[in-house]
């Protein structure tokens, strides 16, 4: 616990926008905010040439353990986190055994109290073992879940999906579902566009992503459930989630980096290309870009999901699906959008920190009297993403080689130093 701490002179981001203050730490609470603060024997840390944010919210990623320690582990992806600014993220039930009950999840639990570095919320699964053929104990597991999915699957049987909504509404918990028609996939493991024909590859349409949402949709209509959408990537999705919230359904959905950035004319044959649901058309990029804009895309998720080196090296029709991004998601994102005058700085706060935050109902921000949960960068650093300095064990990032802008030197959770980019500080 840092027991005296001052970061003076930063730009700080509280009530929606930047403000030149000085932060006082003591005992790892924030006892102390103000433009012109009187300075006592504390360590003070000059942050005039930096961005002080509330810590990040990630709500999708893949930390792998239990089961697939040989990924990634509660103690790396934590620390990628932290090294991402993100004090926040909200584990996906991919595991084993997936936690579809008290008893399973209790195992997960225990690893994340033993070894996280930062606050990890896990999802429990809709259906037991994610098969989709029955509920997982929902009610049991409400205290300690952040919701329920059952990602990397879509749940395809519409009674199933209903009953599990309406379970959920009775539990004031939140659906959080990937999206994906099983019937539509052929086969398909890149976007069925420009760069699968050119190169022959089988493609997965887009249609197998939205028509589960306008199922979902519907359900919501019915059911009255908080509704997430995990990453979206077509333009049809974009459209079927803003006329949804039109029409005043409980929906937000969320994108990566990649599908922003990105698209499928700018694969390579690499394995570090490959995620579900894919990179698509440049149309879709921009549709997304534009639900940014405008509200309707809420956060951004990174989908971090790493892989041994094995698994994905085996280019993009055998590598398994995922890649890892936490530790590049906001200089990617600083650098590709904010820098070029896209969105400002403080939507991309908005959407990296304040919408998964409320929406998931974690209570954030850098506030006298909460403990200091924030992160320090510094947007000058240019620098090239080299995955072999990432703390992740995966290395997969179809990012690598990217110039960016924006480098953590610091990340506080509970008061307590999760990661420490070169600043003169240590935990008492």
């Amino acid at each position: 616990m840092l027991m005296e701490l001052v970061l003076k002179d930063g730009n700080v981001y509280s009530d929606g926008k930047f403000q030149k203050k000085t932060i006082h730490i003591t005992d790892g609470t924030v006892t102390c905010l103000e433009s012109h603060p009187k300075h006592d024997g504390s360590l003070v840390v000059d942050c005039s040439a930096f961005y002080i944010f509330p810590g990040f919210t990630d709500v999708h990623v893949h930390f792998r353990e239990p089961g697939f320690s040989y990924k990634e582990t509660i103690v790396t992806g934590s620390l990628a986190a932290a090294r991402g600014g993100f004090t926040d993220v909200c584990t996906m039930p991919n595991l084993n055994p997936a936690p579809d009950s008290v008893e399973n999840l209790q195992k997960q639990l225990e690893l994340i109290k033993k070894d996280a570095v930062i606050n990890v919320h896990p999802f429990g699964t809709i259906t037991k073992g994610q098969n989709g053929e029955e509920l997982s104990d929902m009610e049991e597991m409400a205290e300690s879940v952040c919701g329920y999915s059952d990602d990397g699957k879509g749940v395809q049987a519409d009674g199933m999906m209903e009953k599990a909504m309406l379970k959920a509404k009775a539990l004031g918990k939140i659906i959080s579902a990937h999206c994906e028609d099983n019937s539509l996939l052929f086969g398909g493991y890149i976007h069925d566009g420009e760069y699968a024909r050119l190169h022959g590859h089988r493609g997965i349409c887009s249609e197998s992503e939205w028509k589960q949402i306008e199922r979902d949709l519907k359900l919501v209509e019915k059911t009255g459930c908080k509704y997430h959408v995990c990453h979206i990537s077509a333009k049809e999705s974009v459209e079927l989630i803003r006329q949804a919230k039109k029409k005043g359904l409980d929906v937000t959905c969320e994108t990566a980096p990649h599908y922003l950035i990105m698209n499928d004319m700018m694969l390579e044959e690499d394995g570090r290309f490959k995620m579900n649901p894919p990179i698509r058309s440049e149309e879709d990029r921009k549709a997304l870009v534009e639900g940014l804009i405008d509200g309707t895309v809420d956060m951004i998720a990174t989908d971090h999901a790493p892989h041994s080196l094995e698994e994905k090296s085996k280019g993009l029709e055998k590598s398994n699906m995922g890649v890892v991004g936490i530790e590049t998601s906001f200089a990617s994102m600083y650098t590709y959008l904010v820098k070029t005058g896209v969105i400002t700085l403080e939507k991309l706060i908005e959407v990296m920190y304040l919408n998964p935050s409320r929406r998931f109902g974690f209570d954030k921000g850098i506030e006298v009297g909460k403990m200091a949960d924030l992160t320090v960068f510094d947007l000058d650093k240019k620098y090239t993403i080299d995955p072999a300095e990432f703390k992740s064990m995966g290395v997969a990032t179809p990012f690598k080689g990217h110039e960016v802008y924006g480098e953590c030197k610091l990340t506080l959770c509970n008061g307590k130093i999760a990661y420490n980019g070169g600043l003169n500080i240590e935990n008492d």
